[in-house]
């Protein structure tokens, strides 16, 4: 998945944002303390697939300007960019933890993700659910259900693209889903919150001028 989300609000039900946190390797036992005790940090004890326990140290950007700027001084041998989210499109880390913030209600704390019931962009067809991940992701999604060569190659999110179940790529299917799917688009762009609105449609505008001006896209890795 993204390092963020659109997601629904679970108090208000508006648009809110889930950014996911990122968790580090306390390397020195005698390091253990220091995490612990440190308010930007939430000290985690974890268990491997051998039931090797090892400790780690759990940081939430969203709930701090999301940024890793702000971490200060480190125990010797870490740097605060060990916590910033990776290059790639999608995360590594498996944890489902992160933060929630919501324009509406002012919402913002710690978040277990649960997912795809926090999906802001879901829609239903014939029972199933079909969800996308942001803004970005659901364009991508309809303009892929509504094109007839299903050529993946142009797109961004190609690997997102390619796991969407196929009775909603079926031809008696396309119509019903990409209307439901710019029913939701047009919700979030005309929402209340201009600001946010408008930042994501920067992005959107973005991403379509990269793919009419090339048709080479980098790929990136899960």
């Amino acid at each position: 998945m993204p390092h963020t989300l659109d997601v629904r609000c679970p108090l208000c039900g508006e648009l809110a944002f889930f950014e996911f946190a990122e968790i580090v390797r306390i390397r020195e036992k005698k390091d253990i303390l220091f995490f612990q005790e440190n308010d930007q940090f939430d000290y985690l004890l974890c268990k491997d697939s051998c039931g090797h326990s090892w400790h780690a140290a759990v940081y939430y950007a969203g709930l701090h300007g999301r940024t890793v700027d702000t971490i200060r001084e480190l125990p010797e041998g870490y740097d605060r960019l060990d916590w910033a989210h990776s290059k790639f499109l999608y995360r590594g880390s498996g944890l489902d933890s992160g933060s929630i913030t919501c324009p509406s209600c002012c919402l913002h704390r710690r978040y277990e993700l649960q997912w795809p019931h926090n999906a802001y962009f879901q829609i239903e067809f014939k029972r199933d659910l079909l969800w996308a991940f942001n803004l970005e992701t659901a364009i991508e999604l309809r303009d892929y259900i509504m094109s007839s060569n299903r050529d993946r190659s142009d797109y961004k999110w190609r690997s997102f693209l390619m796991k969407i179940p196929k009775k909603f790529l079926l031809q008696g299917a396309r119509d019903t889903v990409s209307k439901r799917l710019k029913k939701i688009i047009t919700q979030y762009q005309n929402g209340s919150n201009s600001s946010v609105v408008a930042r994501a449609n920067k992005d959107v505008g973005q991403l379509h001028s990269k793919r009419l001006s090339s048709s080479v896209v980098p790929h990136f890795k899960r």
